[in-house]
């Protein structure tokens, strides 16, 4: 058998643990340490308009994030912020309530709940002081630290639904 030159053999054992190593914290992260590393991206979800929204997304999500909300739509980080400070004047009162939170090697997947009362039209719907209540899922891919990139489905033809009863 040939022999390796040390060179290569540290070459090899660098990559080596450095593959093993970020595989074996993404196994290992703990539902109360997902938890805390999706956290701030729900508190600017929670009562946005109140929030330094650029600051906590910088906190959260890599600068090159992406949100999809199909499997080739999706929003980057700038682009969503905006869209969350939107959501914020429109429903002041918006709460994403954290229902469950599980783990997935580097992804964290989270079912919440979000709630709101519109104070304007919403997807068309006149406001009426009516509350809405969703599910909501996440899938959140984290690498360094930060969140790279959210797969999100949200009930809004539920709150529609909701806001538009008699």
């Amino acid at each position: 058998m040939p022999q390796l030159s040390p060179r290569i053999a540290i070459t090899a054992a660098l990559a080596l643990a450095a593959i093993t190593g970020t595989a074996a914290w993404a196994q290992s992260m703990t539902v109360e340490q997902a938890r805390k590393q999706v956290a701030p991206f729900y508190d600017m979800l929670n009562q946005p308009a109140a929030k330094d929204l650029k600051a906590l997304s910088e906190q959260a999500l890599a600068p090159d994030w992406k949100s999809y909300s199909s499997e080739t739509d999706f929003k980057g980080r700038d682009g969503f912020v905006a869209q969350v400070g939107g959501f914020g004047k429109l429903i002041p009162d918006l709460k994403w309530d954290i229902k469950d939170v599980m783990v997935d090697g580097n992804r964290i997947i989270v079912r919440s709940e979000a709630s709101g009362t519109p104070v304007g039209p919403f997807f068309g719907v006149p406001p009426s002081g009516k509350t809405f209540k969703i599910m909501t899922i996440d899938i959140h891919t984290i690498i360094d630290g930060k969140a790279i990139t959210a797969h999100h489905v949200e009930d809004w033809a539920g709150a529609l639904r909701q806001l538009s009863t008699k």
